[in-house]
């Protein structure tokens, strides 16, 4: 491709492959070229550096907040409220019948910009009522779109899958500058724990184990080792009889040791 701003080499495109497994755990497959350019011709602009060799070398030699920059580059974040209906129905089913149970603790391992922590938390509202024993922890490996889940704030143009009721009930609209834009409201808010989370490095900084774990799309961007370790550390965080909800391109029926199909990409802690 010419007229490209920075010289790129496959060499380079390789450097990339490594460093964002050995940083993240995704691999990156040979179809990613394009996209990978784009994404860190900004980096390079930002830090000054002028070729991807000088800007990678230089990466491999700091441990500072580049590496959180480069991190976030190179991850997608695709996400919408309620996405995966069926998820949510099966959720709703398994709240409602453990309505006696004293103390929930969820975790939604890729939270994105936040539409899906807080689908999670609204079905929970509706059922379990408006002041539940319910705790949230929305992780995400991008910074930058963690801080858009905590703020809450959403073009309301975006809210596909939200009912008029849900609106009401959960939103506040935005007057004047903001008209357009809803917020989520506070008391949603303060039932979520944010923090960052590299599913792909151990040492996860959870004290108690999780009733339900939402981990939908972000396997597949690891290898079949990579997969196993993450299920493994999500089985060690997770009481027996839990569920685990993932992506409709994931499949784990080879981890029988760890947790067995329920449903519709919905897997059981045995």
């Amino acid at each position: 491709m010419q007229n490209r701003e920075f010289a790129w080499t496959d060499s380079d495109f390789n450097k990339v492959q490594s460093l964002i497994y050995q940083r993240a755990g995704i691999s990156l497959h040979d179809g990613k070229h394009a996209m990978v350019y784009s994404r860190l011709s900004r980096r390079l602009r930002e830090t000054g550096h002028h070729s991807f060799e000088e800007y990678l070398r230089w990466l491999e030699t700091h441990d500072g907040p580049e590496w959180q920059e480069f991190v976030n580059a190179l991850t997608t974040n695709l996400t919408s409220f309620f996405r995966e209906q069926h998820h949510f129905q099966i959720f709703r089913q398994y709240l409602e019948s453990n309505k006696l149970k004293k103390d929930w603790r969820i975790w939604c391992s890729a939270a994105s910009t936040g539409e899906e922590p807080y689908s999670i938390v609204m079905t929970a509202l509706e059922v379990l009522g408006m002041h539940p024993n319910f705790s949230l922890v929305a992780s995400d490996i991008d910074s930058k779109v963690l801080a858009t889940a905590a703020a809450g704030i959403y073009r309301i143009d975006n809210l596909k899958n939200i009912s008029s009721s849900q609106l009401h009930q959960f939103f506040l609209k935005g007057k004047g500058q903001n008209q357009g834009f809803v917020r989520v409201k506070a008391e949603l808010r303060n039932l979520i724990e944010f923090m960052i989370v590299n599913l792909a490095q151990g040492g996860w900084p959870f004290r108690d184990l999780f009733d339900v774990v939402f981990c939908r799309n972000v396997m597949i961007y690891f290898d079949g080792p990579t997969q196993r370790k993450v299920l493994e550390d999500i089985y060690r965080v997770m009481n027996p009889g839990g569920l685990l909800f993932v992506g409709h391109a994931e499949n784990f029926s080879e981890s029988r040791d760890l947790f067995v199909l329920k449903g519709k990409t919905v897997y059981e802690r045995i």
